[in-house]
């Protein structure tokens, strides 16, 4: 043990840089923990950008952290969708709505949907058998390009295409997460709406968060009066 004896200051010093970097991350999780659940419970946002870099780079340890305190990981999840959504909003808000797009999943569609697959996803035929008609019929008044795809591919293509500047998700929750992800990387403004129900078939989507989000930015006198409670919102 004699040859370590030279380098026992530098041992020791390495043993507490890792003891105190072990408990700062503890208490930054503790924080970030009380935090989440104070947000969840007053329903506000506290500190949305510490808590959204904090969760991202805490991940894994969040989230056993979520499961110990009695959360579910779609709890975690619905907080880091809910952030992104807050941080996004002013950016979202600036981008004219004819260089915004709207994506929603064909699984909205009823079973018994008459619509055919383009090459820019389904085309709707408004036929009232589900909302999606309603929904897109109102988007499109807004002035909104709206798509209804059966997959991300879809959605790569018609960015690459269109190259809208700020788009509208709406999907299940993990599909949202993963949305808002991929816009951030490639300088796209996302807004995530998670649909009501999860599923493959008939699922069910928030249609009031979704023309909610849709009119954020959008002069009062150019929503079409059937949107017009939500501007109040």
């Amino acid at each position: 043990m004699n040859f370590l004896q030279p380098y026992m200051p530098v041992v020791t010093l390495i043993g507490e840089l890792t003891i105190l970097a072990v408990l700062s991350i503890l208490i930054l999780g503790f924080v970030l923990l009380i935090l989440t659940v104070l947000s969840i419970r007053s329903d506000k946002l506290l500190f949305p950008r510490f808590m959204r870099a904090g969760l991202l780079f805490l991940d894994g340890m969040m989230r056993g952290m979520f499961r110990l305190f009695g959360f579910e990981d779609n709890d975690f999840l619905k907080i880091l969708v809910t952030l992104q959504n807050t941080l996004n909003r002013k950016a979202f808000m600036a981008v004219p709505v004819e260089e915004r797009a709207v994506f929603m999943p064909q699984c909205l569609r009823s079973n018994a949907c008459p619509a055919h697959l383009h090459d820019e996803g389904l085309k709707c035929r408004e036929c009232g058998l589900c909302k999606v008609g309603e929904g897109k019929r109102l988007l499109e008044l807004l002035g909104y390009r709206v798509f209804i795809v059966p997959g991300s591919s879809f959605i790569k293509r018609m960015i690459k295409r269109y190259r809208p500047k700020a788009i509208i998700g709406i999907g299940c929750l993990i599909e949202v997460k993963e949305g808002i992800e991929m816009s951030s990387q490639i300088d796209i403004v996302a807004m995530g709406v998670v649909n009501t129900s999860d599923g493959c078939v008939e699922t069910s989507a928030d249609w009031d968060e979704v023309f909610r989000t849709a009119i954020l930015g959008i002069p009062p006198e150019k929503i079409p009066e059937e949107l017009n409670k939500y501007s109040n919102n």
